[in-house]
């Protein structure tokens, strides 16, 4: 796992501007802190951070496929792991290719020489890279079909700027840091929902997930080279769970394979725990595979029990380290140390962060590494298996609007009242929720339940679960740790996604598939847990803390007060009823963020409040 930065212009000599790639790229240190490398030509300039996973010793990057003339045929600067890089070499070897290395890097640059853009139709797992083609003067990027591994890019007349994180992109003097009226829509209107492609920051766009991005001097051409399809599932009920099973045991197996050592992240929940227990049915009995949980100290005193949080994780987590017999360690996080580590999670996300959400798992990445270069998560379960309550609670079903979402305008109720009239953040939410429907494939024939179940998992793949997986991948990449995500193997995900509803909840239980598909893995109390959100302070300090802050700022002129109408701010600051509080407390901390985001990125507001 890596970071990337490059630069492609058409009017100057790039070779000319090393000291300015070279800052582009030492912004990946931290995605990267193994080795670097810099690439110059006079149309194209790579930047590479390495962290190394595979083939310690090869796989130095940029990787540079010789050409006929003495150039490079094409250069490649790559972040990610190809899980089928070995069947994938066998083949290339066969059609004609010598490798000198045994990375998964070879083979990509490899694959892109033989089958050109619809190499990453090949490709199984996590990957965003950019590829230099000299034969044909172009500049091809790409990301996986989930969209695990970020990618960005920044056109401009005569160029474009690349990076894994915007701030290799800003790095470049010809790209500012600037926020406009749709920017800011994105980050109140739709705070906790992606939109996919976009960034807040004007002028910076996402390479979309299963997307790529052909640039070359006469046009740039963007391609969808995966998406979700809708299909009559055929399988019956046997078939169905055996073919679940298989997909998590090959994939499991497949992202088992490091030259460095390799954890589980666990929370005692029935993602993580199946995850863990294939994990450990795939490692030598001689080697206990780590394992790694997160909880806050006071949680036993502090903690009161909710339909979404109906229990404690730490029971559960010995259970399974009991039954598995895991190396674990307990990390344990106290409230002051989540008010500091926001800020550094708003610099690894390069947008406000989630408050204690981003701040606790920064906290446990920076506490695993030295130990585990690579973990194993049960990320984004819920959205393929359906294991949200928005998934069963019928309002939550039946609201015409994106289940997970608040009421109304959400935290764009917050806006000045100008601000708020002119971006209008209820429409802007609503006109974002129609288009997503509107590329739902369905199937003829379906329930009118089946439909919207349809629709909601959609709508959890493309506009939630991006939310998540980018919170794992800036938290975890600050600390120089690649975290792989079984459940998000496009096999499994294209498979799941067209079982029918009822199908998905055998037994009558959410994600009752995948809890028969993983029977004989975990004890009945584990196989059986109901869903428990991610753990948040329990401690009212933290609260307290919030609040006092909170109040601090709207008394300071600070950026961000020109923004928001003080008295709706200050009630939720002041309200003792609200439900759910970690929302509350999430708002809370969001405002703080951006507060912080906008001084410590110089972001020019363009919008007039």
């Amino acid at each position: 796992m890596c970071g990337i930065a490059g630069w492609v212009d058409w009017e100057r000599d790039l070779r000319e501007q090393r000291a300015i790639l070279a800052a582009m790229t030492a912004t990946m240190r931290c995605r990267g802190p193994d080795a670097e490398g810099v690439w110059l030509s006079p149309r194209a300039a790579f930047g590479h951070r390495r962290l190394a996973v595979i083939d310690l010793a090869g796989g130095t990057q940029p990787m540079l496929a010789p050409g006929n003339d003495g150039e490079p045929a094409a250069v490649l600067t790559y972040s990610g792991e190809v899980y089928n890089f070995a069947e994938l070499r066998a083949e290339l070897r066969g059609r004609g290719h010598h490798f000198t290395t045994v990375s998964d890097t070879e083979v990509v640059l490899r694959s892109y020489l033989e089958w050109g853009a619809d190499c990453v139709r090949r490709f199984n797992g996590m990957f965003a890279f950019a590829i230099w083609d000299g034969r044909r003067r172009r500049l091809f990027l790409a990301r996986d079909r989930l969209g695990v591994k970020p990618l960005y890019y920044a056109p401009y007349p005569g160029g474009v700027v690349f990076g894994s994180e915007p701030k290799a992109i800003l790095a470049n003097p010809l790209i500012t840091a600037e926020v406009d009226e749709e920017g800011i829509a994105l980050l109140f209107a739709m705070f906790g929902t992606h939109e996919p492609g976009r960034s807040p920051l004007r002028g910076i766009q996402e390479v979309r997930p299963g997307t790529s991005v052909l640039v070359s001097e006469a046009q740039t051409r963007v391609s969808r080279y995966w998406s979700l399809t809708g299909e009559r599932h055929t399988d019956d009920e046997s078939t169905t769970v055996d073919t679940v099973r298989e997909l998590l045991d090959d994939t499991v197996r497949r992202q088992l394979v490091a030259d460095v050592p390799i954890c589980s992240l666990v929370s005692g929940g029935l993602d993580s725990s199946v995850i863990t227990a294939l994990a450990a049915r795939g490692t030598s009995p001689e080697q206990r595979i780590r394992t790694f949980s997160v909880d806050f100290d006071d949680s036993d005193r502090d903690f009161v029990a909710t339909d979404i949080r109906p229990d404690l994780d730490a029971p559960f987590v010995r259970e399974l380290i009991g039954h598995l017999g895991t190396d674990h360690t307990d990390v344990v996080l106290a409230a002051p140390d989540l008010i500091t580590a926001q800020q550094d999670a708003t610099r690894a996300r390069d947008l406000p962060s989630l408050g204690d959400l981003d701040a606790s798992l920064h906290l446990l990445f920076a506490a695993i590494q030295g130990r585990s270069t690579v973990a194993l998560s049960g990320e984004s379960a819920d959205e393929v298996f359906g294991g949200y309550q928005w998934f069963h609670d019928p309002r939550m079903v039946g609201r015409d609007m994106f289940p997970w979402a608040p009421p109304g305008a959400g935290f764009g109720d917050v806006l000045a009242p100008p601000l708020k009239e002119t971006i209008q953040p209820a429409g802007f939410l609503a006109d974002r929720y129609s288009a997503a429907l509107a590329e739902v494939p369905h199937v003829d024939g379906e329930t009118a339940a089946g439909r919207r179940q349809r629709e909601i998992s959609y709508l959890a793949l493309t506009r939630f679960l991006p939310v998540l997986l980018d919170r794992k991948d800036r938290m975890s990449m600050a600390v120089g740790l690649e975290v792989r995500v079984p459940f998000c193997d496009h096999r499994l995900v294209d498979y799941v996604w067209n079982v029918p509803w009822e199908l998905k909840c055998l037994d009558g239980v959410p994600k009752g598939l995948l809890r028969r598909a993983a029977a004989d893995l975990l004890p009945p109390t584990l196989l059986g847990r109901r869903k428990s959100i991610y753990p948040a302070p329990a401690n009212p300090d933290y609260d307290l803390t919030l609040r006092s802050a909170v109040r601090t700022l709207l008394k300071t002129g600070s950026p961000v007060t020109a923004l928001v109408d003080p008295e709706r701010v200050l009630a939720i600051v002041d309200s003792t009823t609200a439900k759910p509080a970690w929302q509350q407390r999430m708002a809370m901390a969001y405002l703080l963020q951006i507060e912080y985001w906008l001084r410590a990125y110089d972001v020019r507001i363009l919008a007039a409040a």
